[in-house]
This record gives C-alpha cells, structure tokens and sequence, in this order.
C-alpha cells in the first residue's frame, strides 16, 4: 500500500500550475490552459516552465465549466513534505507568484543569501520599479487571498507572517494592491488568520484567535489549550470591527464540546482545589495533569462565552465551575488578558445579532453559465438566470493533499476525483463534494479541499463567488 508525503501544487505565474517534483532530475508537471476554451492540459517538460507561460491567455470564458489539477507523488521528502498547517512558504519550502489586473506582481519563496535559497521566506509586491518587501527571513509568510474586496475600498493582498518558529503568533498584513502598492494595515497576535465570506453573503470576515493574549496564563501554554479565544473581525465602512457575535452558533459548537469533555468528579475536585494548581500542589503528578485540564477546559468555556458577546453567561458559567475562593483572581485575570490582547488594535464591535438578516451572495455557476443566489434551488443544481458573462476562473494558490490511503500505488494512478466547488469571493472553499457523475472519490479528498485557497473568479473586475467542477488526478 502507498502511503506517501503530501502532494502540493502552486500557481507560478498566468495561469498555469506547478507541482513539485523530482527537482533533482528537472521533472516539471503543469497543467497549462489551452486557448480561449479553458480546457487544461497535462505538459511535461525538463525545463523551467517560464518561457511556456509567457502566450497563456490572461483570461478564462465562462464557458469553461471545468477545472483540473494533477496531483504528482513527491520520491523526494526534503522537496515536497506534509506539514501541519497548509502555508504557501514554511522554512523556505513553497513558492507562488502572480500579478493582479492592476500589473502588481507577487513573488514568495525562499529567502535568499548570496543568491542561495535559505531555510527562511521572503515575499515582495512590485511594480515597475518599485519593489516593496512583505517580509524577509519569515520562518512562515503565507498568502492568504489575492485581489479581494476586504472591505477597505481597494483590491488587497493579505499575509500571514511568522517572524522565527519560536514565536507562538502570527501577524496578518494588508497591502493594497493599487499603484503604488502599500501596507494598509497589520493585525498581531493570532496563532492564524483566514479571510473568508463565511455565509456567503457578499462579506469577508477575518478568522483569528487572541493566541497571544492568553499564552502563559495560569502557566498554561498555547499547546496545552484546545483552542485559543476565537476572534472573528470584518472590516465595514473601512473600520475594524469585531463581529464575534454574529456567530454564536460556532462558539456554542466550542462550548458543547468542552462540557462534554468534562468529568463530574474531576470537576468537584478541581472546585475543592485552590484553583491555582502550582506545581506544587498537594497531588500526584497525573492527578495535577488531570486537573489542569478540567481547569482549561472551564476557561475555554468561559471565553467562549466572554468572546461571543455574551460577558453574563461567561461569568455564571465560571462561577457553577471554578473554585469559591479563586473566583475573583481568575476573572480579573480574564479580563486583564482580553484588554491587552487582540481587542486592542480594532476599532469597535458589530451590534448586529446572531439572528440578522443576511443578503446571500451571487454564486456564478462556471458548470452552467448561470448565476444563483446561495440557499436558491439555483445553487443546488437549477439554472436561476443564464448569464453570459466573461469571467476569470478561480486560480490556485495552494493546493495540498495526501495519497488516498487502502489502495495500492499503482491504481492510485490510475483513478480520477471530479469535485464540484463552491469557492467565494475571497477564494476560500465553502462547499466541496463529489460531482455528480464522478466514477470515483477518495472521501479524504473532500477533507483537504476544505482547506484549499484560490485566487477567486472574477466578473466586471470584481472578485466573485463561484461554482465549479474541479479534477483532481494522481497520474505522473
């Protein structure tokens, strides 16, 4: 049974897409867009594929309904490697380029010394003569959405940048990509940030957590926790706001799975302890390690609830839980925490209600030349409205995923997945399922597209919600 590193694929430049091979023997893999039908071929070739890329039309016709990417199993470990957290450049490993409609150019990739890669990340914005560094010497620069409409007015870029792997957090950069390009604004202190239109419904939120705000409290640290308190922001009238309560349903998911993570009695001994649980502490060693966890996962609990707009709640529930005499401490240390954290750098919060009506986002069905609102029977499969449109179809940024497991190397090859996306105006997946006519789906697939980011289609110049059929092959 083949059971091999994960395979990734990059867009380099136009649109075409590379997939890491066997450098060493100069084996390249790209699927390259013939003409203006949007049909993608398979092209293998021993040299750089620079020169090929140079007559790729810039632009898609609406009626290529179809996507596809070949997936090429990585022999050599060192050059293609699973990781933990999907990133276009980790440690010098990844690379992307491409240019907005603007002629802003975006290169990330290995930092380089003397003209030689290093183990660290740089990336740059440039026009004309002008180049303007991201960030050099990151441990971690990943790009997380291309030419989106964030909310600011302008087309953006948007970066998550680690400065070394020691850092437990992340900063998130938003450049504008209108000439000359310029940083706009930075956020810090979440363990990641992820841009996406989460209802589909025309608005992009910004996916985060108060990572550093809550590392070392009560010395507990980030890898101990579940989950740090999540933040979720959105950028209105050019302010940033924090939106958490509009989605209560998540935290209440968070909340629901801690309590049932709860033991009744690890709980009525951890509230007859001195809340505090030093070291020291009159307990065994596993005891203690038992109690601390009951203790974060009551405070995982409570700033679920504080984080959500719902302050009351978070103070009834840690009051039913936590120790008598400790309970003041612990909520003054609370709120210390949140002040100092990620709150800090925005400049309000949302006053609209879980239960807010919301407007559904126009969802453009590249499979029929359609457009459908999400939600409409449309978006299920019916044509709403023909259109007929010249849109520019989504384009990779990063594309990861391992070999299906249970079946052996060589019919693995031999098998085709036909996905059908729903991808939104920030290039985030929000729906991924096997196509209606697919002979064939590795269900593990499914789990990765969830996580794969696109440069989004765009109609009339504006970045879109879309619909596609996207293959995915492990041929050679």
């Amino acid at each position: 049974m083949y059971a091999g590193p994960a395979a990734r694929v990059k867009m380099t430049s136009g649109n075409h897409f590379l997939v890491p091979g066997v450098y060493e023997s100069k084996v390249y893999w790209a699927l390259i867009a013939n003409g203006e039908s949007g049909n993608m071929a398979l092209h293998s070739s021993s040299v750089p594929l620079s020169a090929r890329a140079r007559n790729l039309p810039a632009r898609f016709r609406a009626g290529a309904a179809i996507l596809s990417v070949c997936l090429f199993l990585c022999v050599v470990p060192k050059v293609c490697h699973a990781q933990s957290h999907d990133v276009t450049c980790s440690d010098g490993t990844g690379d992307f380029e491409t240019e907005s409609s603007s002629g802003v150019k975006l290169h990330v990739g290995a930092a380089r010394n003397a003209g030689l890669a290093t183990r660290s990340c740089e990336g740059t914005l440039s026009r004309g003569k002008l180049n303007l560094v991201i960030a050099t010497g990151a441990a971690l620069l990943d790009v997380d959405t291309f030419g989106v409409d964030l909310g600011v007015e302008v087309p953006v870029a948007t970066f998550q940048v680690q400065k070394s792997n020691t850092e437990c957090c992340r900063s998130y950069q938003i450049y504008s990509l209108l000439e000359p390009p310029h940083l706009l604004r930075t956020i810090t202190g979440g363990s990641f940030f992820s841009a996406a239109d989460t209802d589909l419904d025309g608005r992009i939120e910004i996916w985060t957590d108060d990572a550093s705000s809550v590392n070392g409290i009560e010395n507990l640290s980030l890898s101990e926790m579940d989950f740090a308190p999540p933040i979720i922001l959105r950028f209105e009238h050019g302010k940033l706001l924090d939106v958490s309560a509009e989605f209560q349903s998540y935290f209440a998911q968070k909340i629901a799975e801690e309590r049932a993570g709860l033991d009744a009695q690890d709980l009525r001994d951890f509230q007859d302890s001195d809340g505090k649980l030093a070291a020291d502490a009159p307990y065994s060693a596993h005891r203690l390690y038992q109690l601390r966890k009951v203790k974060m996962k009551v405070l995982e609990i409570t700033w679920a609830y504080l984080y959500s707009g719902r302050e009351q709640q978070a103070w009834r529930s840690l009051a039913d839980m936590w120790p008598v005499t400790d309970l003041d401490r612990i909520r003054a240390a609370l709120l210390s925490a949140r002040a100092r954290g990620l709150r800090s750098q925005i400049d309000g919060a949302s006053t609209e209600g879980p239960t807010a009506r919301k407007k559904r986002a126009r969802i453009f069905d590249e499979r029929t030349k359609s457009e459908a609102r999400e939600g409409s029977p449309a978006a299920s499969g019916a044509m709403e409205r023909s259109i007929d449109l010249t849109v520019i179809l989504p384009r990779p940024i990063l594309i990861e995923r391992l070999p299906p497991l249970g079946i052996s190397e060589q019919r693995a090859m031999q098998l085709e997945s036909q996905l059908d996306l729903v991808v939104d105006s920030a290039g985030k997946v929000r729906s991924a399922k096997a196509a209606e006519n697919a002979q064939w789906i590795d269900p593990s697939l499914i789990n990765a597209a969830a996580k794969w980011k696109f440069i989004p289609a765009f109609s009339s110049g504006r970045p879109v919600a879309s619909r596609i059929y996207f293959f995915v092959s492990l041929k050679r």
